[in-house]
């Protein structure tokens, strides 16, 4: 009995450690899978956050509400100097940088400006400038023109021309007006080309940055927004006026979002302004002799 109890013993003894073994396994590896499902968002975040050479300094940092200068020297489309402060004063301004021989990006901006305009009510030259401005001092007055012609023309208002600006320069007054607001772009010498991102910017008639618009697209009622914000209500709607009061520009996405609290507040002043009529009207009826 005695030599049974021992091997029993010993016995319980081996299980107890394999078990024990078996733990220790299976808790190391269930760490090792915790630190590896922890490690693949910062693996994954530092792969995606190495960008090529060529897009390294690329990119749009805001200049909210700073004044741009006006007193650059640029040539327009028939050669002619100009001031930038010359097509401020009156209107918003809706400003773009380009370059006129890009193969396809600046293309496809001043296409999206094209298609946005077209679905305004607002028109180029009366209620808004618009100046686009090349951002390569190669370019000439001549390849301005050209542009302008086309963009005017597809544009097919008249006072179009009159109200777009094709702008050259030089590297000097390229330099202040793509600093001034916040446009960073890059050569490439191997293409040829300009690496550069991509927006619209509205100013105020003064000459300071109201809003920016990103990528290729903008949506109209974003930019309409932006252009009555920008012009102190003094162009636009009553409806544009209770727009811009539920709506909230957003500096992060370019874009305009609904205010909740902003509807409820104006549903419930609307509500309140029916019922104080309607109570009005039946005072009234009861006041008249039947």
């Amino acid at each position: 009995m005695r030599i049974q109890s021992v091997g029993i013993t010993n016995h319980s003894e081996v299980e107890n450690r394999s078990w024990n073994f078996r733990w220790a396994l299976l808790s190391a590896a269930f760490v090792l899978i915790v630190i590896g499902i922890l490690s693949v968002p910062k693996i994954f975040l530092a792969q995606t956050n190495r960008l090529p050479a060529q897009l390294q300094g690329i990119g749009i940092d805001q200049r909210l509400n700073e004044a741009v200068p006006l007193d650059l020297k640029f040539r327009d489309e028939s050669g002619k100097e100009v001031q930038l402060g010359d097509y401020f004063g009156n209107k918003p301004v809706l400003l773009s940088l380009v370059y006129y021989d890009c193969p396809m990006l600046c293309t496809e901006v001043l296409n999206g400006m094209l298609h946005t305009m077209r679905n305004l009510t607002f028109t180029i030259g009366k209620e808004f400038e618009v100046v686009t401005v090349s951002f390569d001092p190669k370019d000439t007055p001549a390849m301005a023109e050209a542009r302008k012609k086309m963009y005017a023309g597809l544009y097919g208002r008249p006072g179009a021309e009159a109200g777009w600006h094709f702008l050259t320069g030089s590297q000097d007054s390229i330099n202040r007006l793509t600093q001034s607001v916040g446009f960073r772009y890059a050569y490439d010498p191997q293409t040829g080309q300009f690496n550069h991102a991509t927006a619209i910017m509205v100013l105020t008639p003064q000459g300071r940055i109201s809003k920016y618009f990103y990528g290729i697209t903008y949506l109209p009622r974003d930019v309409r927004l932006g252009l009555v914000d920008a012009s102190n209500h003094r162009i636009g709607t009553p409806v544009d006026a209770i727009l811009l009061f539920c709506c909230q520009y957003d500096p992060l996405t370019g874009k305009y979002g609904l205010v909740i609290s902003r509807v409820i507040d104006l549903a419930c002043g609307a509500t309140v302004l029916g019922l104080g009529m309607f109570m009005m009207i039946m005072f009234r009826k009861e006041r008249q002799p039947r």
